[in-house]
């Protein structure tokens, strides 16, 4: 009833005592290489072994180096910062006065254009220098080395420039001088800035090229003020036109066949034809010494000017100035006639040195040539 009894498990045949005990071997023998290769490191053998204070200097000797190389990095940088803070400030002071410089040249040159002195290598519409604060931006994308130069050819522009009006002024003064003192005409010329200068000797200021730049506007200064003083004379002395229009002349200076008697004679001035009552204008500035009839002349204004010439105005039809009257330079001071020893109407011009007549014509040839300086 209640059937047959269990059977028993038969023992497997593959699994012996033997083999586990070999297992197991190799796995204590396994951590045993393990545990000596771990002994045999070199810092933690010495740390086992008791040499610990060894490793740890050793240890702290090499944190002590990289904090140094981390200081000469850190010092380094801020060296290289501190040296571009001082170019910056450099090139600011620098800035500085290329900005002076430019607003000096600016000047000048719109002086000089006011005079009539132009050069090409100075614009009066010269632009300035970038503002300081422009630096910056530009020393940070690198180019503070291009920026300095850049700078420093400007500055020479400048220096350039006002070498060009100093060169330009010069030039056009001697060309008024040579051309009037041809005539005998020698205007006073400034020779400095000024008078009354003076003071205590004191050694020279190193201001670098700051120096130079005055000196150099010093010189264009004085070079404008002597042609100043050229142009002025060319406005004063008796070498324009006695006339708007000066279409012909009907009879030259010096000797002649006279129109009444035929013979030869000697002719003290210019004859200009022109219509009767043209208007007659004075040659230069001065003062009118004579109005009135003269034998040969007929009706007569007379000039003296400050350079002690004179010059004569002959047939006039009428008057518009009086004696003792100071004239400039194109004052209507009569009309064109056919008065006196005259064969039709014209004006008689003469000019007149130490009361001894000499040849118009080289004055009014001077005046022309000297017209560009006046805008004429």
């Amino acid at each position: 009833m209640f059937g047959a009894p269990p059977r028993r498990a038969k023992r497997d045949p593959g699994i012996r005592p033997g083999l586990l005990y070999l297992a197991f071997a190799a796995l204590f023998g396994t951590n045993v290489v393990t545990l000596v290769g771990f002994l045999m490191a070199p810092d933690i053998a010495a740390l086992l072994n008791g040499q610990n204070d060894v490793v740890v200097s050793a240890y702290e000797d090499r944190i002590a180096q990289l904090r140094v190389e981390v200081d000469r990095l850190h010092s380094r940088q801020f060296a290289q910062a501190g040296d571009i803070n001082l170019q910056l400030q450099e090139l600011t002071q620098q800035q500085e006065v290329l900005l002076e410089q430019h607003q000096l040249v600016k000047q000048l040159a719109a002086k000089a254009a006011e005079l009539g002195i132009e050069t090409a290598a100075v614009d009066p519409n010269i632009d300035d220098a970038v503002p300081a604060a422009a630096v910056a931006p530009i020393v940070a994308g690198g180019d503070l080395a291009e920026v300095g130069a850049s700078m420093t050819r400007m500055m020479d522009d400048s220096r350039m420039a006002l070498a060009a009006l100093s060169v330009s002024a010069t030039e056009s003064t001697d060309t008024i001088l040579d051309v009037l003192g041809g005539l005998g005409i020698k205007p006073n010329m400034p020779d400095g800035l000024g008078d009354g200068v003076g003071g205590p000797y004191q050694p020279p200021v190193d201001g670098g090229d700051s120096s130079g730049i005055v000196d150099d506007a010093n010189d264009v200064y004085l070079a404008l003020a002597r042609f100043k003083a050229a142009r002025g004379a060319i406005d004063l002395a008796p070498i324009h036109k006695p006339m708007d229009s000066l279409n012909r002349i009907s009879s030259t200076f010096g000797n002649r066949k006279d129109p009444f008697t035929g013979g030869r004679a000697f002719h003290a001035g210019l004859d200009f034809p022109a219509p009767k009552g043209t208007t007659v204008l004075s040659a230069g500035y001065g003062k009118v010494t004579f109005v009135g009839e003269k034998s040969g002349y007929g009706n007569l204004v007379e000039i003296t000017h400050l350079t002690g010439l004179v010059t004569r105005y002959g047939h006039l039809s009428a008057f518009l100035v009086k004696q003792g009257q100071v004239v400039n330079t194109g004052t209507p001071i009569a009309k064109v006639g056919s008065t006196g020893r005259s064969t039709g109407p014209h004006l008689h011009f003469e000019v007149r040195r130490k009361d001894v007549a000499v040849d118009p014509g080289k004055y009014l040839a001077a005046g022309k040539r000297l017209a560009r300086f006046l805008g004429a």
